[in-house]
């Protein structure tokens, strides 16, 4: 009996395990159950997240998308209803330096492409995002910005790697030197190349004049006259200064202002040449009418004996000749307008950069946005082929502003490659990236001295 019961213990004790397998088996289960439940809602939460996100982020593009439209309707709004008016000017003046900027950060980045060089993201506009695309195989963030001014694209190492993520031979920094250079200096190219076609334009549509420094007309009893001045001459130099134009003419006079007489080197139509020292002479200038001031004929006698009214004549300092007033149409003398013009132009910021490093120009001859307002205001007044002509202007100089070597424009990055080109060894990092800073913090301080003097001359 007692085996029997031993074994009976036995087979007692064997059954035992088997119900604590059983019951960890139906534990994995219920733990397995647990988990994948604690896997789904965890995946819900995840879902619930993302939607959350993609709700927000939709609701951040539709309000983006609202203000950019709300932007467009009042620029249409003030430049339709409020012509010419101060915030007129400012909506212009704007949409002009938007232009610019655009057309120069497209520059940069097709050549960017060109070279396959990483960009980020092209934009057209600035602050928050309204719609963004990338086009299959293309890597770039195509983007369209709320506020209308300007753009803006962002290139992988453009003074050093940047990014591991991205391969090393799609950052700028280790491209070809002359790719680098091109990538540089084509946002200045696109400036120049647009300042051409809008002088093109302009010409074609509302016709140009002579720009030589023939003259058709001298003044009885002018300053020019009795210098022996007359009618079919032509100016060839004012103080040295080699005049091609009737721009160039204002420049050289501009540069030398301090001076009370000019020396003009004038050419006869038989082609002699002499030279004659001219004075201006006060000029009151009314339904164009020339009234020479003098101590007898005062400014107030001239405005009482001819019974002109207050405020509407100027006065200037003249010598008393004028150009030709013909104004020629057609493809041909469009084209010589837009070349003539432009090389004009070119030269003309050039000479200006002359005079202020030589000190005959002082700081009150530049201007900064609110001088640029003023220009804006002036220019408008005769007419949309002004606004046009200002806009060439000053997309050439922007262009040849920002290709001097100077420290954060182009210029100063385009210096660096050709350091690194003739020495064959790339600047410290430390060192570029303190000339940059030192250049900006520079510029800073010269657009605000620029900007309180254009703001005391126009409330004063």
């Amino acid at each position: 009996m007692k085996k029997d019961e031993k074994v009976k213990e036995v087979s007692f004790e064997e059954k035992i395990p088997n119900k604590k397998k059983k019951n960890v088996k139906e534990k994995k289960k219920e733990i397995k159950k647990e988990n994948k439940n604690s896997k789904i809602d965890i995946n819900i939460e995840e879902k619930e997240v993302k939607k959350s996100d993609d709700h927000s982020d939709e609701k951040a593009t539709i309000g983006s998308f609202i203000e950019l439209i709300l932007i467009i309707i009042f620029i249409i709004v003030v430049l339709v209803f409020f012509p010419h008016s101060i915030i007129w000017n400012i909506v212009v003046l704007l949409l002009m330096l938007s232009v610019l900027i655009f057309v120069h950060e497209f520059g940069h980045f097709i050549m960017a492409k060109k070279f396959n060089v990483y960009v980020y993201e092209f934009a057209i506009g600035m602050g928050p995002l309204v719609l963004s695309f990338r086009r299959k195989g293309d890597p770039t963030l195509y983007s369209l910005r709320a506020l209308p001014i300007g753009g803006y694209n962002q290139l992988a190492g453009e003074s050093y790697e940047d990014d591991d993520t991205i391969p090393k031979d799609m950052q700028l920094c280790n491209k070809p030197k002359y790719q680098r250079l091109l990538i540089l200096v084509a946002g200045v190219c696109m400036n120049l190349i647009l300042a051409i076609i809008l002088l093109f334009f302009i010409s074609l549509c509302a016709g140009s004049r002579d720009t030589s420094t023939y003259i058709t007309g001298v003044i009885p009893d002018s300053p020019a006259y009795e210098a022996g001045v007359r009618e079919g001459d032509s100016v060839v130099s004012i103080e040295g200064y080699r005049t091609y134009t009737w721009n160039d003419m204002a420049v050289s006079l501009t540069i030398n202002q301090k001076k009370g007489s000019y020396d003009y080197k004038i050419k006869r139509q038989d082609g002699s040449e002499f030279t004659t020292t001219i004075t201006p002479s006060k000029y009151l200038i009314y339904n164009d009418n020339y009234y020479k001031i003098t101590d007898e004929n005062t400014e107030e006698k001239i405005v009482s004996d001819n019974n002109i009214p207050e405020g509407e004549y100027i006065v200037s300092d003249l010598i008393g000749i004028s150009a030709s007033s013909e104004v020629k149409h057609g493809l041909k003398d469009a084209l010589s307008y837009a070349g003539s013009t432009f090389i004009c132009l070119i030269r003309t910021m050039y000479a200006c950069l002359y005079g202020l490093v030589t000190g005959k120009l002082g700081l009150d001859s530049l201007s900064g946005p609110v001088g640029m307002y003023k220009i804006v205001d002036q220019a408008s007044a005769f007419g949309f082929a002004n606004i046009v002509y200002l806009t060439a202007y000053l997309s050439i100089n922007l262009a040849v502003i920002n290709i001097l070597p100077f420290p954060a424009f182009d210029g100063g990055h385009v210096l660096f490659v050709l350091i690194e080109l003739i020495t064959g060894h790339r600047v410290n990092e430390k060192v570029e990236n303190a000339f940059h800073t030192v250049g900006f913090i520079l510029l800073m301080i010269l657009i605000l001295l620029v900007t309180w003097h254009d703001i005391t001359t126009l409330i004063g």
